[in-house]
């Protein structure tokens, strides 16, 4: 049976997991869960059977359903383990998990759509507060990731090829300048972001190549 992947083309979440299985050379049916149109319809009832968390991406494969990206992507890492997305040394293993969780626990949680809707209509925060908000923590988790990059050689956050680390940090940038917020001061993303969308795997992957872009 093909996996299924529910995704929506500007989450996050699910952009990770399409990077991770272009890389891989899997495929996966793509089912489009539109986050914004009729409400979201990551809250309808059907989406719910598929994930009570009200969040994409899901992957399912067979009988077997899994829910938070990072999972799904050490998931195929250890089911599809070639082009590996993690090194066989265990400290770069841990440096690089450690990136990932940066973006996926630290930045982008903050900024997550569900988040963003609260502020405007139960805290009625302004548009321009709500940007501000967004601004102020993808700038400070960024911060840390440049840091954190002192040996990257520029095309990919660790070591010469792709791994974990970039497929959480090309969506997390892709938002970033979707928002406008000016990277100048992070001059070893800039230069991943650019060589990795050089790649074929991460230009798939991109929203606006997305069936259900709009």
């Amino acid at each position: 049976m093909t996996m299924q992947l529910y995704t929506y083309f500007r989450s996050s979440a699910a952009y990770r997991v399409r990077i991770a299985l272009n890389l891989k050379g899997l495929e996966a049916k793509h089912i489009p869960v539109h986050l914004v149109n009729n409400g979201g319809e990551q809250h309808s009832e059907m989406f719910r059977r598929v994930n009570p968390g009200e969040l994409v991406p899901a992957l399912i494969e067979d009988d077997f359903t899994l829910t938070q990206s990072l999972s799904m992507i050490e998931y195929l890492e250890e089911k599809f383990p070639e082009p590996p997305l993690l090194p066989k040394d265990l400290q770069q293993r841990a440096l690089i998990r450690a990136f990932s969780l940066n973006i996926a626990c630290d930045i982008h949680p903050l900024n997550n759509l569900r988040v963003l809707q609260y502020l405007s209509k139960t805290l009625n925060a302004s548009d321009e507060q709500k940007t501000e908000w967004y601004r102020h923590w993808v700038v400070t988790g960024l911060k840390a990731l440049e840091a954190q990059l002192t040996h990257s050689n520029g095309q990919f956050c660790f070591g010469d090829q792709p791994s974990l680390a970039d497929c959480c940090l090309i969506p997390q940038v892709y938002n970033a300048k979707r928002f406008k917020i000016d990277l100048s001061d992070f001059p070893k993303i800039e230069s991943i972001y650019a060589h990795c969308n050089s790649l074929d795997a991460f230009q798939k992957a991109a929203p606006e190549a997305q069936p259900d872009a709009a």
